[in-house]
């Protein structure tokens, strides 16, 4: 089948504003000539969202345009839709809707980053890496190459706090925790992946950020070993080992395998432990409730016992 080119129509106006007004009407772009944003963050996962997606797609098309802006290497480069688009080949499109816009490297960063960031389900490896790659374009934004090195050191550091209390504004996120995020981008991929994957938690994995990437490998190994997800706590002093320069793995893994407080406080049975003394039809309150009558039982069965 003849590759279906690229038409942007235009009305009949003079002029640079009649150009850009041009340039970001709506008009169908064939896949091929589609590329992702290099470097954005955002995973495209085949998970349940993406096939409702495809179903969706293959009903009523593509309903919201992608955004995309020109690559002078060749094609288009997507700054909102990067799901959209692969929900597209697999529905077995040719075309999407797409609308054009003419922006610079860091425009075009704060602009993908805003964009995306407006999904309901955001990972915190999303979050983090759209943190920092969205402060940097705004710290590129109004420089000046004529300064003295020493100017320009204090007008990066004067720059970097602005763009951050103007990013805390705009995200509706503190100025502290945004810093906080950005720790993340520290994280080698697989601790990073465990956060995502909630098996990790977001304040734990902030302290662990500052190990070093050797210091966090053999940290996996204090993982398993103990079998165990990091408490606050024990990543704080993960964190001080290491800034002591005696993170090793033998302490990690003393650390990791101390009992945490809250364990002290529960007891916990498996689910799969539990449900081979139950009706598959019942649900988790209904064991409970059937557990605590049992235990009650047998309080009062013991003590009976006592009082004989």
């Amino acid at each position: 089948m003849a590759k279906a080119k690229t038409s942007i129509t235009t009305e009949n106006r003079s002029g640079s504003a009649a150009d850009a007004a041009a340039k970001e009407q709506r008009t169908e772009m064939p896949l091929s000539d589609l590329h992702p944003f290099e470097g954005h963050p955002f995973k495209v996962l085949d998970d349940e969202l993406m096939e409702q997606t495809v179903e969706s797609i293959k009903q009523i098309g593509v309903v919201s345009p992608l955004i995309v802006r020109p690559d002078p290497e060749g094609g288009f480069e997507i700054l909102s839709g990067h799901r959209r688009l692969h929900a597209a080949q697999l529905a077995g499109l040719e075309t999407v809707p797409v609308i054009v816009k003419e922006m610079d490297d860091d425009a075009a960063i704060i602009f993908m980053v805003d964009s995306n960031l407006q999904r309901e389900n955001i990972l915190p490896s999303e979050r983090a890496f759209s943190y920092k790659m969205k402060l940097e374009a705004m710290k590129h934004q109004g420089e000046r190459s004529d300064l003295q090195p020493e100017t320009t050191s204090r007008q990066l550091g004067e720059k970097l706090q602005t763009s951050v209390a103007v990013m805390s504004e705009e995200m509706g996120e503190s100025q502290r925790q945004i810093q906080r995020f950005i720790r993340l981008t520290n994280l080698i991929p697989e601790i990073l992946d465990m956060v995502d994957e909630k098996k990790i938690a977001f304040n734990p994995a902030v302290e662990l950020s500052y190990l070093k990437p050797s210091e966090q490998k053999e940290f996996l190994e204090a993982m398993d070993y103990a079998q165990a997800s990091p408490s606050l706590s024990q990543a704080q002093r993960l964190k001080k080992l290491s800034q002591e320069g005696g993170c090793t793995l033998d302490a990690m893994c003393e650390v990791m395998n101390e009992i945490k407080k809250d364990e002290l406080d529960h007891v916990t049975i498996k689910n799969e432990v539990l449900r081979k003394y139950f009706p598959k039809s019942y649900t988790p309150k209904q064991m409970q409730d059937t557990i605590i009558r049992l235990l009650e039982k047998w309080q009062r069965s013991k003590q009976r016992d006592m009082e004989r």
